[in-house]
Order: structure tokens, then C-alpha cells, then sequence
């Protein structure tokens, strides 16, 4: 869709620089699980954009001296090189050279950091991969200036940062980000995300997202090992459909403020990924002791004080605690008294829905 040739500079022209982004991570609310093709979805997803998760991203470059014709990359995450990031990374841009030929002519240094725990199931591939995505299109901008309408630019940069992660489609835009073709929503695509927030309650668009680290261990199994087990699930299919009939339900809950069908699909939604991840062959549980203690302790709340206060997972252990800001300082005192001592260390990120990715 996007190659071209063409993006070829000039070197003795160009002077070494710098572009970065910070980008958020995301937290599905109807779930992105199983895909086909070249990182294509089996069902659509939609997603809230988070503020406090994120990843920054720096990009480095100047004209390569040397005649070589492949990737030269330099990698550090946290101030420190990290082979086998970098090595994933030089797979993930030799795939981008027909997007960005120009990638072959520079020296690379990419510097990273993320401010929640990597591989714990934050979605951390979603937001160091939009970075990344973001970096390269405002390269292109700036070499070539054919990115300077915002709807194009960020239109190419969820397709890009998709082909390196899924989900990292999604955390282009603020707000909510919808993947995934889907009679329910306009405009919606398998190849990039679209913007949602035309049609959402003023109450989602100031919506909590409170995340209780239950576990900082890096993931049994990747979220990569996981989609791919979805091709013998037999459960897949029926999967698929519910997805579609939630998105649906979601979508209108979402424009008519319907809090209690929020709180049933997104936390029916949670269940079933770790679910089909139980009844995946060979089978695989993500969720830790403490994951199950704050669910139960959350229904008892809710059943006692009436509050609309919902759960999400993603593909890890910590919970996400979804609520409404006009009941802030309930939750705040429950989490407290009753969920943060279940917290790895008393560890949590008060987080909430965000404005999107910021050029930095």
C-alpha cells in the first residue's frame, strides 16, 4: 500500500538529526486475539489510549559512509544495547525498506525507555512499536515533506507501526483507537486503525484506568506465541463472532454513557483472552494468585457500594481498574485499603484516557 521507491535522499546533502516520540500503550476493550496474513486481525478491536504507559523513542541519524546496503542499527533500551532487541528491530526495518528506502542510505541509533514494566502485559509492543512507527514517518517528512496532513500521516504510521505490532495500530490516536473492518464503524480497516471519538460520552472521555501490577515477571509466553495458538483453539471461530457481536453492543454503550454494558463486555472480554489462552494446546496461564484475589475482591465493591467500577487484563497478570471520574475518590480509597497490598512491591499506575502520542 505504502511502497515507494522513490523515497530516495540525497546524503551529501543531509545532515546527522534526530526525530522522537513519545507514544502511549493501549488497553483493548474488545480484544485483538488471533491474526492471519501479514499481521492482519481475525475480528476487529477497539481500544482506550492510555496517558501514563508509554514509550519514548529516539532516532538517530546520519548518512552511512561505508557501502554496505543493509540496516546499520544501534540499539539501547534504558541507556543500555540490547542484542536481541536490536536484532528484532533490524528484521522489523529491513521489512520497512520498501516503505522507507532511505532507511539503507542512513546509520541508525535507536534509544528507548518505557515508563512501566516491559513484558509484564501492558502492551509494551504497542507502544514502543507506534514510537518507532511515528519516527520514521516524521523521517520521511522531514527528507521529503509528503507527510504534512496529519490524517495521512498518522493514517501511515498505524500501518506501519501494525506491521510490527498489532495492537500498536491503536495507539496512534487519542482517545480510543479502533482496528479491524467492521460493518459498525465507518471508514474502520484491517491495514490501520482509525481514530473513535466522535461518537463517545463525554463520561469515557475522562475514564480512569488504574493498573495494578500484580506481577512485574516477564510474560511464560509471548503475546506472538499466543496469536499463533489461536490456529488450533477450537474455540477460535466462535471467538471471532463474539467479538463482532461485542464491538457492536460496545460501540453503542459507548455513544449513550451505558456503563453497566461497558463493564459487561469489557470485563467478559478479559475473561475470554484468558481464557482461550487456558484452552490454547498446549495450554498457558498468564494470570498470578493475586490477579484472581483483586477480581473477587472488585465484584464484592461493586456489589456493596453500587459503583460502576469494571476490570480489564491484558495478555499478562495486572489488572486494569476502569471506573468513571466522578467516583475518583472511592476507588482511590478501595484500591488503598484492598487491592494495592496484592500489588508486586505496592505498585500500581494511576492512568486514565489520554491525549495520544506527543512529538518530542
Amino acid at each position: 500500500m505504502y511502497e515507494n521507491q522513490n523515497l530516495i535522499i540525497e546524503t551529501a546533502q543531509i545532515e546527522p538529526g534526530r526525530v522522537a516520540w513519545r507514544s502511549p500503550s493501549n488497553l483493548a476493550l474488545v480484544k485483538y486475539w488471533g491474526k492471519h496474513g501479514t499481521q492482519l486481525p481475525k475480528n476487529p478491536s477497539i481500544s482506550f489510549t492510555l496517558e501514563k504507559a508509554y514509550t519514548d523513542t529516539y532516532l538517530e541519524y546520519r548518512p552511512k559512509k561505508g557501502a554496505d546496503e543493509g540496516i546499520n542499527l544501534t540499539f539501547f533500551f534504558k541507556d543500555e544495547s540490547n542484542e536481541p532487541f536490536r536484532k528484532k528491530l533490524v528484521t522489523f526495518l529491513e521489512k520497512m525498506t520498501p516503505i522507507f528506502p532511505f532507511l539503507k542510505q542512513l546509520d541508525l541509533t535507536i534509544r528507548s525507555d518505557n515508563s512501566f514494566p516491559h513484558s509484564a502485559g501492558i502492551a509494551s509492543s504497542a507502544s514502543s512499536m507506534s514510537a518507532l512507527a511515528l519516527c520514521l514517518c516524521s523521517l520521511e517528512d522531514r527528507f521529503f515533506g509528503t507527510l504534512n496532513n496529519d490524517k495521512d500521516f498518522r493514517q501511515k504510521a498505524s500501518y506501519v507501526a501494525r506491521l510490527g505490532s498489532g495492537s500498536a495500530c491503536r495507539s496512534i490516536y487519542e482517545g480510543l483507537g479502533l482496528w479491524g473492518e467492521s460493518m459498525a464503524a465507518d471508514g474502520s480497516s484491517d491495514l490501520f486503525a482509525i481514530p473513535y471519538k466522535e461518537k463517545v460520552h463525554s463520561i469515557f472521555q475522562t475514564f480512569h484506568d488504574d493498573i495494578l501490577i500484580a506481577s512485574k515477571g516477564e510474560k511464560s509466553v509471548s503475546s506472538s506465541a499466543g496469536h499463533a495458538l489461536m490456529d488450533g483453539n477450537i474455540y477460535a471461530e466462535n471467538r471471532y463472532r463474539q467479538a463482532n457481536t461485542n464491538l457492536q453492543q460496545l460501540l453503542i454503550a459507548l455513544e449513550t454513557g451505558d456503563l453497566e454494558t461497558f463493564g459487561r463486555i469489557t470485563e467478559s472480554e478479559a475473561l475470554t483472552l484468558h481464557a482461550l489462552m487456558m484452552t490454547s494446546y498446549p495450554p498457558y496461564i498468564l494470570m498470578r494468585p493475586n490477579s484472581l484475589l483483586m477480581i473477587e475482591r472488585l465484584w464484592a465493591f461493586r456489589k456493596e457500594s453500587k459503583l460502576p467500577v469494571y476490570f480489564s487484563l491484558d495478555a499478562g497478570p495486572n489488572l486494569h481498574l476502569l471506573y468513571p471520574d466522578n467516583i475518583k475518590t472511592q476507588v482511590s480509597a478501595f484500591i488503598k485499603e484492598q487491592l494495592l497490598p496484592l500489588c508486586e512491591n505496592n505498585e500500581m499506575i494511576a492512568d486514565h484516557v489520554g491525549a495520544g502520542p506527543l512529538e518530542i
